[in-house]
């Protein structure tokens, strides 16, 4: 299923539609009707007049089928002389007279199958001129409307005084794409649709392998930029009378999308909101950040706004978290409506139900996500902190400060959360940021960027924070190693993966994890029945809840995995058994000890001791890639436990990003360890690892203050390389409380 596009929400309240169908469409190369092609529309026009749309057709090819028609009565009634004769083109009106007639004939037919009636409209230019004829005509349709009737225009050029029907662009209207305009303003449509051979506009000619499709077509942007292929294969206009067309439908407030007619349900998958054609709307230059500006100048706009972050005072950076917690709230029933019509999208398209719960908004995040992001704006101002203070000789003192790092790119799959987290850590950090989120949460994802945006002040400017809509985008973002300083995927491996190979971009990598939870033989079991319910049921979906249940073998013995496996089975989770846990206990064997379910699921295996949980957990707490590969995360792991020795022991070698003792796994959280929020939980090795909050957004610079030094060759220089480390508490204070008063 194509992606829904949260620029076509719009869409939702449209009920009168004209579409225009092309005479590329209408036709076959050699000039017969597609009949293929026509039926399809005819169904499509179908569906949506028993869904309640008010359908009006506009359509060419009656020139063309015409055309066809005469040469073959010309050829049956020409001697052989006359065929040796220079063959005069045929007459453009006795083409569309002819043409015209067999035309609606085949619309009459096909409508007719489907219990439809439709309805003939021709029209001329010099009609339109007439005050009275407009009046009549609108009440015409309405009429035919109101019956259910399709109304089907064509310019009746048999009586045209244009010079010829593919000639003199003057006038009222001088195409049928014009027509079809002046039309849907007219008859005060809600939607143009016009149908092309071409899935829409593209920035080149469609048979150049460079050319782009366009999604939205933003005037200011585009306009004196696009190079048009040829013009229609039969009609007048092609793609530059369509583009004319839809800029002047659209400027008069008429949303208008090219799309191609070719395929046989564009025109309700565009009712359906999905993200095909090209839109133009007269809102759309407010939309440049929804994936239409190029790549580059998305992450140039970013870091220019973040230097212009990283130069206002820490209150001003905090003012403008606290203005965004305030503006979430605010929003919050129209925030769970986009919500809640994403959840439903995901259903229908049979999404996983862990991917749905992912998706979700669950009552009381919006106030959560809000109460964090004060947390964050209240904490001790993080950029500018002295680290470390040395005093390299007399009068010559260095400072390591931490500083951004610059800008940032996140991927993020489902949560639309993660974007809240995300963009109030990297204002928090003064970094520049651009987004891509998964298309299963588009229209959440859309809400909030909008609120948090809105809440930037325009000194910062909203290129700070960047929502990349299109997936085609990424690819290019990738190359941008000159602009974009890190880049941090939050989704499956095989998402980290497929990023790591394609950018030379440092990458901290946020991957789900296979978290195991111990239950040693020395355990309290009251504790460790708690900590094994909440690591695995209280969000089975989230990457830090328990997938594997090892349990000491003892416990076999006296009873407690029995009762592990009650308090599980009663909550509900389905339990698969590693090979000896499964031929003991008769549970039905785990697909592999590398799997995540993400659900309430889990497995369990025996081990013998701490030694058989540790290599347990160094050789499976990876996922599986591919058959011949594993991916090495090490996320979090529990050890539950009474002996104090076992525990060091377990804590000191079990190599992953979070080790707890006594504790549930779901506690490796960035919010949950104090960090404010998290932009992701990172199985790196490098930079950060475990929970990425605000330090892992920054990185180092050394500033360093002198009295006139130089180093001629060191020698008048006499290096003290003093520790001024302990002076550095109250010097960040009082540098604080000067940002704060600036």
């Amino acid at each position: 299923m194509a992606a829904i596009d949260p620029t076509r929400g719009f869409l939702k309240d449209v009920k009168r539609i004209v579409i225009k169908v092309g005479t590329a469409v209408v036709t076959r190369e050699d000039g017969r009707l597609a009949l293929g092609r026509l039926g399809a529309l005819c169904e499509q026009i179908q569906i949506l007049n028993s869904q309640g749309f008010e359908v009006i057709l506009v359509s060419s090819g009656a020139v063309g089928a015409g055309r066809q028609r005469l040469r073959y009565r010309k050829l049956v009634h020409s001697s052989f002389a006359d065929l040796q004769k220079p063959q005069v083109e045929l007459d453009g009106k006795a083409c569309a007279a002819v043409g015209q007639n067999g035309l609606m004939a085949l619309y009459d037919t096909l409508f007719s199958q489907l219990d439809v009636t439709s309805a003939q409209l021709l029209v001329t230019d010099n009609d339109f001129r007439s005050p009275e004829f407009r009046k009549q005509l609108t009440e015409t349709v309405d009429s035919l409307l109101s019956y259910k009737v399709i109304p089907v225009f064509n310019e009746n050029d048999a009586v045209s005084t244009r010079r010829a029907p593919y000639e003199d662009s003057s006038g009222i209207f001088w195409d049928n794409d014009s027509l079809a305009a002046l039309l849907a303003l007219e008859l005060k449509a809600d939607l143009l649709v016009l149908l092309s051979d071409v899935d829409g506009l593209y920035s080149g000619p469609p048979s150049d392998p460079q050319s782009k499709l366009i999604y939205t077509y933003i005037k200011e942007k585009l306009e004196n930029t696009i190079t048009f292929g040829d013009k229609s294969r039969l009609g007048r206009g092609g793609m530059t009378a369509k583009v004319k067309a839809a800029v002047y439908a659209s400027q008069a407030g008429i949303p208008v999308i090219i799309t191609s007619g070719f395929a046989g349900d564009n025109i309700v998958r565009v009712l359906q909101g999905q993200r095909i054609g090209t839109l133009f709307h007269q809102d759309a230059h407010t939309w440049v950040s929804n994936g239409e500006l190029n790549a580059r100048d998305m992450a140039v706009a970013a870091r220019e706004s973040s230097r212009r972050l990283q130069a206002m005072s820490a209150k001003g950076r905090s003012k403008i978290l606290l203005d965004i917690a305030d503006a979430l709230e605010a929003n919050e029933k129209v925030i769970v409506h986009e919500n809640e019509a994403d959840i439903s999208v995901a259903e229908d398209a049979g999404y996983e139900t862990s991917l749905v719960s992912r998706l979700a908004l669950k009552p009381g995040k919006v106030a959560s996500l809000a109460k964090a992001i004060r947390v964050l704006a209240n904490m001790e101002e993080p950029i500018g902190q002295v680290l470390k203070r040395t005093e390299l000789s007399d009068g010559f003192i260095l400072d390591k400060t931490s500083s951004p790092l610059g800008v940032l790119l996140v991927i993020f799959e489902s949560r639309p959360e993660a974007l809240v987290q995300i963009a109030s850590l990297a204002i928090r950090t003064g970094n520049g940021l651009l987004l891509k989120g998964g298309k299963e949460a588009r229209r959440s994802n859309a809400i909030l960027h909008k609120i948090i945006t809105s809440a930037i002040p325009e000194n910062v400017g909203g290129g700070l924070i960047g929502l990349v809509t299109s997936r085609d985008e990424i690819p290019e973002l990738l190359k941008l190693d000159d602009v974009i300083d890190l880049v941090i995927p939050r989704g499956s491996n095989k998402l980290v993966s497929q990023i790591k190979s394609s950018t030379k971009i440092p990458v901290l990598g946020h991957a789900d994890g296979i978290c195991h939870v111990y239950v040693d033989k020395s355990a309290d079991m009251e504790m460790a029945k708690n900590i094994v319910l909440d690591a695995k049921t209280d969000y089975p979906a989230a990457c830090n809840a328990m997938e594997t249940l090892l349990v000491h073998k003892e416990l076999m013995e006296n009873g407690g995995v029995n009762e592990l496996l009650i308090e599980l089975q009663t909550k509900g989770v389905c339990i698969n058994g590693g090979p000896r846990a499964s031929s003991v206990l008769n549970l039905t064997p785990a697909p592999s000890f590398h799997h995540e379910y993400g659900s309430m699921n889990c497995t369990l295996e025996i081990v013998d001791d701490v030694y058989a949980a540790i290599d347990h957990i160094h050789k499976h707490g990876r996922q599986e890639k591919k058959r011949s590969y594993l991916f090495d995360v090490a996320h979090t792991d529990c050890i539950v436990t009474e002996d104090r020795e076992v525990a060091d022991l377990f804590l000191s070698q079990v190599d992953s990003a979070a080790v707890f003792h006594n504790a549930s796994t779901r506690f490796s959280d960035g919010f949950r360890f104090g960090l404010g929020a998290e932009v992701g939980i990172s199985t790196s090795r490098i930079h950060a690892r475990g929970p990425v909050g605000v330090e892992g957004l920054l990185t180092t610079r050394w500033i360093a203050r002198g009295s006139g030094q130089v180093v001629d060759n060191d020698k008048g220089v006499v290096y003290t390389h003093k520790d001024l480390t302990t002076t550095t508490t109250t010097h960040n204070n009082n540098n604080n409380n000067h940002k704060a008063a600036a």
